[in-house]
């Protein structure tokens, strides 16, 4: 059974953000961005616990086939927030500044 994915506000942003410079970048490649994340998000719905534990708040992480972006999310009984969409060089970092503010 697959559980549904909420993207939480920021992570919406990030990646709003990272899609637009892929795009900017390359017309197109931002659609190539976002359809990876988006399957991505498929495998994390229907098997999120084949992903590791990052965090000791239960974040897990994936990683976006294809470009060096990683996606936090928590499992919760019912759904799957996603918190983040970070790049790898700044990923662990960033989240933990995110999840300290």
């Amino acid at each position: 059974m697959s559980l549904p994915v909420i993207i939480r506000p920021l992570a919406e942003g990030d990646l709003r953000e990272a899609q637009a410079w892929y795009e900017e970048k390359q017309p197109g490649l931002g659609a190539a961005f976002r359809a990876s994340v988006g399957a991505t998000l498929q495998i994390i719905s229907a098997s999120p616990r084949i992903f590791p534990v990052v965090h000791q708040r239960a974040i897990r992480r994936a990683s976006v086939k294809r470009f060096p972006y990683i996606l936090y999310f928590v499992l919760q009984p019912e759904r799957i927030l996603l918190v983040a969409c970070l790049h790898v060089r700044r990923g662990a970092r960033a989240l933990l500044d995110r999840l300290e503010s």
